[in-house]
């Protein structure tokens, strides 16, 4: 019963073969796959796709980078973009804040005032929020926690374990992806995050496991075996423990 909570099939990058990486993902134990959007036509392709397979369940968001580009009037139409269809889907995501990309203050300002907006009016919608925070982890948790919210996945949390810590007290989950077998730093967010918090995710096509150049939902099975063997449990455990988070998350009424 595996899990992807964060992933991007719609991108181009599976445009060739996108039924074959679904099968893949079936064929791994693979039960659901969130897709998560970023802009306008974006959320509208993660529509189609969950009406598409079965598989995908569908998150509706507007990306960090994105959101400061908009005009007022089209920030206005995303927003409601999402609230329209909030019957169709799982959560709001992705959204948040990234300053690797944008390091002009202003700009910064623009991100923080309609991720504030943004968690204000969707919050309503009693959807978690799948969280994207680049060079930006403390601001997100200090508007995260000025709102109160509630259910939140960090997905792909690069944070120092100080931060990492205030995610845990909060609450709050992590989704870790398949770098996680080369990357020292998830491997210390799975041992300090208490297995109730924990998610899998892959954000394919990004964060693949060594030696592919293309992440894909099957590929959760290596995030929960080391996750496994991290935690000292078997694979099966693991399996059971990651989808009953999923289910109390992304499932159950808030």
């Amino acid at each position: 019963m595996l899990v992807d909570v964060h992933c991007h099939i719609g991108f181009p990058q599976f445009d060739q073969d996108r039924d074959a990486v679904i099968q893949r993902a079936k064929d791994s134990k693979v039960v659901a796959i969130l897709e998560s959007g970023t802009e306008y036509e974006s959320n509208i392709r993660t529509l189609e796709l969950a009406k598409k397979y079965d598989i995908i369940k569908p998150s509706l968001g507007i990306y960090p980078t994105y959101a400061e580009k908009l005009s007022e009037q089209e920030f206005a139409r995303d927003l409601k973009f999402i609230k329209d269809n909030k019957e169709k889907i799982l959560a709001i995501g992705e959204v948040g804040l990234d300053y690797h990309h944008t390091t002009d203050e202003q700009l910064k300002k623009i991100q923080q005032d309609r991720f504030h907006t943004l968690l204000e009016q969707l919050g309503k919608l009693k959807k978690p929020f799948v969280v994207h925070t680049r060079k930006a982890e403390k601001d997100v948790i200090d508007i995260l926690e000025s709102k109160a919210v509630k259910k939140v996945d960090f997905h792909c949390f690069t944070g120092n374990y100080k931060l990492v810590k205030r995610v845990i007290d909060n609450g709050w989950h992590f989704s870790i992806p398949p770098n996680i077998l080369q990357t020292q730093h998830f491997q210390g967010v799975v041992n300090l995050a208490p297995f109730s918090q924990l998610l899998t995710e892959t954000d394919s096509p990004y964060l693949s496991p060594p030696n592919e150049q293309r992440n894909e939902p099957s590929f959760v099975k290596f995030t929960v075996k080391k996750i496994a063997e991290i935690k000292k449990v078997d694979e099966h455990e693991a399996e059971n423990i990651i989808f009953m988070n999923y289910q109390k998350l992304f499932l159950s009424p808030q």
